[in-house]
């Protein structure tokens, strides 16, 4: 995990909302077969959960540390 918080600390303001937008996008696909009952991999939904709360973290910091300067 501490490899993934690297990475996505390294991507800029710009890059996260974009990756928030496609997880929320396949997020909103993968309810939909969930709804349907046709799902291969169930745990994916809380695994993009997860990471969408990553990257809204890591955004906060950034926009905080802005302020701060």
């Amino acid at each position: 995990m501490k490899d993934t918080m690297t990475k996505i600390r390294a991507l800029s303001v710009e890059d996260i909302n974009n990756k928030i937008a496609e997880l929320k996008e396949e997020l909103f696909n993968l309810k939909f077969q969930a709804a349907l009952g046709n799902i291969e991999k169930p745990a994916r939904i809380s695994e993009i959960k997860r990471t969408i709360a990553r990257l809204k973290t890591v955004l906060t910091e950034k926009q905080n540390a802005s302020k701060a300067e």
